[in-house]
C-alpha cells in the first residue's frame, strides 16, 4: 500500500442524462413492486430488467418483465400485452422531478416508448429453480461482483467519491429549495474531488472540478463560482481545502444546453460514480433498472453489506469482498475477502469462513436477509449506491451494521479453535 498519494472520484448529478435515464429505470423498478403488493401478487415472483434511453424530448423504455396483471391489458386478439400508461406516467414524474422543463427536454412534451415485453422462458426456468438448491432462486446472471469498505469517512466509504457525491446533494437540495440565485442552476451537473492522502489517509483536497448547468445565459464561469463555491466548502467539512487547490468550475464557460437534449443518456453507464469511485474493484454490472434476482445488483449490496460489517466490527481498516455467481445456480461460486494487510489479528480466511456462518448469499438468501422485495430503489439511482442512511421503509438496508457482532463472535470462536 502506498502511503503518500493523490486520488480522484468524479460524481455526476440527478439531471445528468444518464442518471435520468438510471432514475426511469428504477422507478419502473418501484411501480412493479408497488403494484404487486396493492393487487396482491407475490413480490418474489416480480422479475424486471428495464434499460432506458433518452435523448431530446424522447425517451425510450425497453427490456424483459414479469408483471402483476394490473400493468397488463387485452389487445384486439384478446391476448394479455404490456399497458404503457403507467410506465409512461412514472417516466413523467421522475423527469418532472429532476426539474426538466426546458425546449429541449420536457416532462410533459417528451416522447414515451414503452418496448417492455415478456421475460425469457430459458432465463425465467433457471431463475426459478436453482440448479443446486431444490426450491430456491438461482441467480438471475453468471458474473463477479464487488463489496468495499474503509475508514476514510464516516459512512466508511473512500474519501473522494463521498465529497464528490457530497457537493452535488447539497447543490440539487438548494437549486430544488428556490432560494437566491442558486434556483438558477439546472439539473444537469458534474463533480470531482482529487485528495492528497499521507500516510494512508486523506489530508486535503488538491483539485475541485464542477461543471454545473445554469439557465441564465449571462452566466460565465466566475459568476457560477460565486454562486456554487458556499456549497462546495460545505460539502468538503472537515476535509482541507489544499493552499494551493486548483479550482476548474464550468471550465468551458456557458453551459446551458444540458440533460438528455445537449447528450444522449442510457441506464447503467455510471457504474463507478454509482460504488466506490475507482477505489475499489467493480464487477461490470450495472444496477439501476433491475429486480433482484439478478445478483449484479443484489450481491453487490451483499457484498457492501458484509464488507461495511467487517470494518465496523473493528476486524479490519480496509475490506474488499469478491462473489461469483452462474446463472441457475443459487449458492455463490466463490467468496473471497482481502483486508489489504489491516486486519485486526484476523486472517482473511477466518473472515471469509464469518461471512459464510452468517449469510445466506443465494439470491433468496440476500432478499430476505435484506429485505429487499420492496420499492425502495428510485432514490439508489443517483449520488451512488453506497453510503447512503439507512431508511425506514427499507431502503439502502445494506448499509446497516448489524451483522457487527455475529462476525465478532464467530471469528473469535474460529480464533479459539
Amino acid at each position: 500500500m502506498r502511503a503518500n498519494y493523490l486520488f480522484t472520484s468524479e460524481s455526476v448529478a440527478e439531471g445528468h442524462p444518464d442518471k435520468v435515464c438510471d432514475r426511469i429505470s428504477d422507478e419502473i423498478v418501484d411501480l412493479v413492486y408497488r403494484e404487486a403488493a396493492k393487487t396482491g401478487v407475490n413480490p418474489w415472483g416480480v422479475r424486471i430488467a428495464c434499460e432506458t434511453l433518452a435523448t431530446t424530448n424522447r425517451v425510450v423504455i425497453a427490456g424483459e418483465v414479469r408483471l402483476p396483471p394490473s400493468l397488463m391489458k387485452k389487445d384486439k386478439d384478446g391476448k394479455d400485452v404490456i399497458n404503457p400508461s403507467k410506465f409512461k406516467a412514472a417516466a413523467r414524474r421522475a423527469i418532472k422531478d429532476i426539474g426538466y422543463e426546458q425546449d429541449g427536454f420536457h416532462w410533459k412534451k417528451a416522447k414515451i416508448d414503452v418496448l417492455l415485453h415478456s421475460q425469457s422462458a430459458d432465463i425465467a426456468q433457471g431463475v426459478d429453480s436453482a440448479a443446486d438448491q431444490q426450491g430456491d432462486e438461482g441467480a438471475g446472471d453468471q458474473g463477479i461482483m464487488f463489496g468495499y469498505a474503509c475508514r476514510e469517512t464516516p459512512d466508511l466509504m473512500p474519501a473522494p467519491i463521498y465529497y464528490s457525491h457530497k457537493i452535488l446533494q447539497l447543490l440539487a437540495a438548494a437549486r430544488k429549495k428556490g432560494d437566491g440565485e442558486v434556483a438558477k442552476l439546472g439539473p444537469d451537473a458534474k463533480s470531482q474531488v482529487t485528495v492528497r492522502y499521507v500516510d494512508g489517509k486523506p489530508s486535503e483536497a488538491t483539485s475541485i472540478v464542477l461543471s454545473t448547468q445554469h439557465l441564465d445565459d449571462s452566466w460565465d464561469s466566475n459568476k457560477v463560482r460565486a454562486v456554487v463555491e458556499p456549497y462546495i466548502r460545505e460539502a468538503l467539512g472537515e476535509l482541507k481545502i489544499a493552499d494551493d487547490c486548483k479550482w476548474y468550475i464550468n471550465p468551458t464557460g456557458k453551459f446551458v444546453i444540458g440533460g438528455p437534449d445537449g447528450d444522449a443518456g442510457l441506464t447503467g453507464r455510471k457504474i463507478i460514480v454509482d460504488t466506490y469511485g475507482g477505489a475499489a474493484p467493480h464487477g461490470g454490472g450495472a444496477f439501476s433498472g433491475k429486480d433482484t434476482t439478478k445478483v449484479d445488483r443484489s450481491a453487490a449490496y451483499a457484498a457492501r453489506y458484509l464488507a461495511k460489517n467487517v470494518v465496523a466490527a473493528g476486524l479490519a481498516d480496509r475490506c474488499t469482498i469478491q462473489l461469483s455467481y452462474a446463472i441457475g445456480v443459487a449458492q455463490p461460486l466463490s467468496i473471497y475477502v482481502d483486508l489489504h494487510g489491516t486486519g485486526k489479528g484476523v486472517s482473511e480466511d477466518q473472515v471469509e469462513a464469518a461471512i459464510r456462518g452468517n449469510m445466506d448469499l443465494s439470491p433468496s438468501g440476500i432478499r430476505r436477509h435484506l429485505d429487499l422485495n420492496k420499492p425502495i430503489y428510485a432514490k439508489t439511482s443517483a449520488y451512488g449506491h453506497f453510503g447512503r442512511k439507512a431508511g425506514r421503509d427499507g431502503s439502502f438496508s445494506w448499509e446497516r451494521t448489524d451483522l457487527v457482532k455475529a462476525l465478532k463472535d464467530a471469528v473469535k470462536t474460529k480464533v479459539a479453535a
